[in-house]
């Protein structure tokens, strides 16, 4: 019997291109089910009745949430193909300490760039480049964090550069003239064909953010 597989999200969604990509990866046909978040479908908050966010993949019927948790699992349960997470113990804990520091760090700083004005998003483009650099200092000369493979914190880190555009857009800043080794990581990443496929387009992501800034009244 073959496996169901199905994933909730939302095109623009940096979680949800979490798991587009490893199960690009990883080769599994599944069925990509686009949700809408202004009136949330009964299935997502079927299956995800805590917390009602995307993105859920949906294996076998069973619901795994979290996009960190589900690219885990992914990788467990397919395990013959592009490993994303070490073996190693010790290797194991510092990719997922570093995947962690991105979820902590990253999604609410880009937020801020683009909701705000005047020194509060100054502020928040100062933290978000030193967010950069910490990840740059961490990625030192390896072609990928994961060292000479794509791996988990890629996975992790490479859904954000499709907002790059819009970040530095509504910021007036440029990223590359201040972390151009993260830059040069992700096009390196776009280079793999199951990345940039499975990536939004950086201009529909600032043309989407566009309309919630209108939505939430963000001049």
């Amino acid at each position: 019997m073959a496996d169901e597989v199905a994933l909730l999200s939302f095109w623009p969604s940096m979680f949800g291109n979490r798991v587009k990509i490893a199960l690009a990866l990883k080769g599994i046909e599944y069925e990509f089910k686009e949700e809408n978040l202004r009136d949330k479908n009964p299935l997502l908050l079927e299956m995800n009745p805590i917390n009602k966010k995307i993105p859920v993949l949906v294996h076998n019927g069973k619901p795994i949430c979290e996009s960190l948790l589900i690219i885990e699992y992914i990788d467990e349960v397919w395990n013959q193909k592009s490993p994303l997470l070490p073996t190693d113990p010790y290797q194991k804990s510092q990719a997922k300490f570093w995947a962690d520091y991105i979820d902590k760090k990253l999604p609410a700083t880009g937020k801020e760039i683009w909701s705000t004005n005047g020194e509060e998003q100054e502020n928040a483009k100062k933290n978000f480049i030193e967010i950069l650099k910490v990840l740059e200092g961490e990625l030192g000369e390896k072609p990928y964090f994961g060292g000479d493979q794509f791996g988990f914190v890629d996975l992790a880190l490479i859904p954000f550069y499709s907002w790059f555009y819009g970040y530095e857009t509504f910021g007036n800043f440029s990223i590359e003239e201040e972390c151009p080794k993260i830059v040069a990581w992700a096009n390196k990443c776009m280079e793999i064909g199951s990345i940039a496929q499975s990536l939004p387009d950086p201009k529909k992501v600032y043309e989407f953010v566009s309309v919630i800034k209108g939505w939430l009244g963000i001049k």
